[in-house]
């Protein structure tokens, strides 16, 4: 698994693509620059890796765009050593952009198969993520309360059980809907009050509560 002069310099160029569509947050743009995405995607699309789109892998699942993760991640308002919880592990970029940014990052995948991958290729990459084959739905309640909750594929609706994992004062970001998405905020403000924003339209896979074992 190599990360050659040119993958490099190609990241420093989706960084500038970043900028200029407004993704401004330093620590994200230089988590951006650090991960090397083409690792995460099909050796077949290599040649895409560091376009700002989303591409597909295996499980009729996507590594989602760019612009989306740095939006996101930004959205959380990391701070370093947050503990964070992630529902829909997939290839694991979003996981290893996490803790690029010195983070404690749980991550939980539905499909075994995709699990199962990501577990092996995160830990090659020195990525120490702790990942959960299981029901995004329940989110993960051993490590509960997160400081922060990022949902990377498609919910209905704000799940309440990941609500109550949040800590007060926590972040959750979240695409919420059901064909389109709008991607939600939400800021725990004590036992029972959330603040919530919107931050514009976006398309994920959707979270589903059924796993594949």
């Amino acid at each position: 698994m190599t990360d050659s002069y040119r993958d490099k310099g190609l990241r420093k160029q989706l960084v500038e693509t970043l900028k200029l569509k407004g993704i401004d947050n330093e620590q994200v743009l230089a988590a951006i620059a650090t991960v090397p995405r083409h690792l995460f995607v099909p050796k077949y699309l290599y040649e895409h890796a560091y376009t700002d789109a989303p591409l597909p892998i295996d499980c009729k699942q996507t590594i989602s765009q760019p612009y989306t993760v740095a939006l996101q991640t930004s959205l959380l308002e990391v701070q370093p050593k947050c503990k964070i919880l992630e529902i829909g592990t997939g290839s694991g970029y979003q996981a290893a952009v996490l803790k690029v940014m010195n983070n404690y990052v749980y991550s939980i995948e539905r499909h075994r198969q995709l699990y199962e991958q990501t577990k092996v290729l995160l830990n090659k990459l020195d990525f120490h993520v702790a990942t959960k084959h299981g029901d995004g739905y329940a989110g993960w309640p051993d490590f509960a309360p997160f400081d922060r909750i990022i949902i990377t594929c498609g919910a209905p609706a704000i799940p309440q059980k990941l609500l109550s994992q949040l800590k007060i004062g926590g972040i959750l970001v979240a695409p919420i809907g059901e064909k389109e998405q709008i991607m939600t905020k939400v800021i725990r403000i004590n036992e029972v009050d959330f603040q919530i924003t919107t931050h514009g339209q976006c398309a994920f896979v959707p979270m589903l509560n059924n796993m594949d074992y």
